[in-house]
């Protein structure tokens, strides 16, 4: 709703240059003109959004997903599938693949981007099987030595009888138990939805980031919403409350880094995000190159011990 006049503009930048490509008009000043109030528009919306304002651009349904990044940052992908145990589950993703010439184990949640895919993908809210799935290729990845990189985008785990009848608490707590016991180096990102235990599932890392416009909290506005004010209408105030943004979670060193986002947002410029993105991602690998093993695990878990304490900076 925010995003409105922005888009009224950007229409009828669209019908300009539809007439132009007839022929019928020569408009490129008019388009510049435009243009250039778009642009300053986007820079004043986006400068001063509110929490609840970063929640709808986070679930925005043109932000690119995790299946995007895969495609442009990781080559040779081979997914694997399945928990041995249950089945396969769509709503995580996981694979091999070699990430600017580095092996590594590719996780994380996939939301599907048109109705069909969606349905398929159960919206990015997994099963136990899906943590199940994501317990066995982080633990291959350290049988091989390769690092794993986890890419969070969930409402939170799927809250349906079947999932809780196949231990969906114990699947996600033992993800968690998994993140934090790897002796190889597990580098983690949200590029739009961390909600609940659904994404901790798979961002205990060693390095948590946060795109710019992306939200983590232990629930969504919503469900707190619903719990404290027993009103849905409330969301836009737990918002505010629950300090979800990335530079809420920066301050509190819950996260350890922000992936700025270009003008507009991701879903605006999705190449440059996800080159961003893959950039951070290199820098962090390169960090914990060569460290071995133990320390690599320590580092981890010392890092989230640290949070209950208030001893990081």
């Amino acid at each position: 709703d925010f995003e409105r006049p922005i888009a009224e503009l950007e229409g009828k930048i669209e019908e300009l240059r539809h007439l132009s490509d007839s022929g019928d008009l020569k408009i490129a000043d008019e388009v510049e003109r435009l243009q250039g109030r778009i642009d300053r528009q986007l820079r004043q919306t986006y400068a001063k959004l509110t929490a609840w304002q970063k929640v709808q651009v986070a679930r925005h349904p043109s932000r690119p997903h995790c299946i995007d990044y895969i495609e442009h940052l990781i080559e040779a992908f081979t997914p694997l599938a399945g928990d041995r145990a249950f089945a396969d589950d769509a709503a995580i993703l996981g694979g091999l693949g070699r990430f600017r010439g580095v092996s590594v184990v590719v996780l994380g949640q996939e939301k599907g981007a048109e109705t069909e895919d969606r349905l398929r993908h159960n919206f990015g809210m997994a099963r136990p099987e899906g943590y199940r799935k994501a317990q066995r290729l982080m633990k291959l990845a350290e049988h091989f030595g390769l690092p794993v990189v986890t890419l969070v985008d969930t409402p939170g785990a799927y809250p349906g009888i079947g999932a809780e009848e196949r231990g969906q608490a114990e699947a996600i707590a033992r993800s968690v138990e998994t993140c934090l016991d790897l002796r190889v180096p597990l580098i983690s990102v949200v590029i739009g939805e961390g909600g609940s235990g659904g994404a901790i599932a798979l961002a205990a890392a060693n390095a948590v980031m946060m795109m710019e416009h992306a939200i983590y909290s232990v629930i969504s506005p919503e469900g707190c919403a619903s719990i404290l004010w027993r009103d849905g209408d409330h969301a836009k105030d737990a918002a505010e409350a629950l300090k979800l943004t990335a530079s809420d979670l920066r301050s509190l060193a819950i996260i350890d880094e922000i992936i700025e986002e270009p003008l507009g947002a991701a879903h605006r410029d999705a190449a440059t995000a996800i080159t961003a993105v893959g950039d951070h991602i290199e820098v962090a690998l390169d960090r914990f190159a060569g460290m071995d093993g133990n320390a690599i695990r320590a580092q981890r878990r010392e890092k989230f011990l640290a949070m209950g304490n208030g001893s990081l900076a």
